[in-house]
């Protein structure tokens, strides 16, 4: 079976949703141990690697991982500008200092970031909600009545947009919506907060009404597997976390949570 994301097909290789988010947690604890540049771009050119392997299309590489790279350019200029200072001072205006630490700071930060987002935004690609909460009520055994709760929410999420727009659209049949940007803002989001609201005690409602939550133990419609694809998934993010702290180590740029 395969789908499509920005207009690239990815074959669904029918790993548990579980296992990408377990593999994710694993790579983010790993370098968030410590802030060098070496263990996060060692993480990083391993984690392409993985992603190569596990066939993800280099168009939709490519793309998504752009969006993490803005928010890592982005975390990285504003540490850069106001981080730690120490060394040699190559530029100073008011507030903002820019020396060999802030430079070396914004980098390791940068590259950080860069890795423990990838995974995440990556591997979930192709999983769907309905499958990771089949996951997480039958392989993590977390309560029926928050996982369905939670992916009732989720789905709703969708409708947000849609609910916007008619408010929007009805508000100005009303000829209401020629006032000023900021109050409109604020009087429309306010609907939107209460038709949330309602649409959530309908939900609510309506699944206590169908049984949802009334025994502690369910049944599921489809089965959540957990078999050797999932396991090696999670070995490999151990092997890059181990890895990526391992040369760090070796290469003596190891700082733990910070400390010199």
């Amino acid at each position: 079976m395969s789908i499509t994301v920005d207009g690239a097909p990815i074959r669904r290789v029918g790993i548990n949703p579980v296992a990408k988010l377990a593999a994710a947690l694993v790579i983010a604890l790993g370098l968030v141990l410590s802030v060098d540049w070496v263990s996060a771009a060692t993480a990083l050119v391993l984690e392409i690697v993985l992603m190569l392997v596990l066939k993800v299309p280099v168009r939709t590489l490519l793309t998504r991982g752009a969006l993490v790279l803005l928010a890592a350019a982005l975390t990285g200029v504003t540490i850069l500008l106001y981080g730690e200072q120490s060394g040699t001072v190559h530029w100073h205006f008011l507030l903002i200092t820019v020396s060999d630490g802030s430079i070396s700071l914004a980098l390791a930060t940068f590259l950080r970031v860069l890795a423990i987002a990838l995974p995440s935004v990556i591997l979930f690609i192709d999983t769907d909600p309905t499958e990771l909460a089949d996951g997480l009520g039958q392989v993590l055994r977390l309560p029926a009545r928050f996982v369905l709760g939670a992916l009732a929410g989720l789905r709703m999420v969708g409708l947000l947009g849609q609910d916007w727009r008619y408010l929007g659209y009805a508000r100005r049949a009303r000829g209401v919506a020629d006032q000023d940007r900021l109050r409109r803002f604020a009087a429309q989001g306010f609907a939107l907060l209460v038709s949330a609201v309602r649409r959530g005690s309908m939900l609510a409602t309506a699944m206590e009404a169908r049984g949802f939550g009334a025994h502690p133990r369910r049944t599921w419609a489809r089965p959540s597997r957990f078999g050797m694809r999932e396991s090696a998934l999670i070995l490999a993010a151990f092997v890059i976390a181990a890895a990526a702290i391992s040369v760090s180590v070796a290469t003596g740029h190891w700082n733990f949570i910070g400390h010199r």
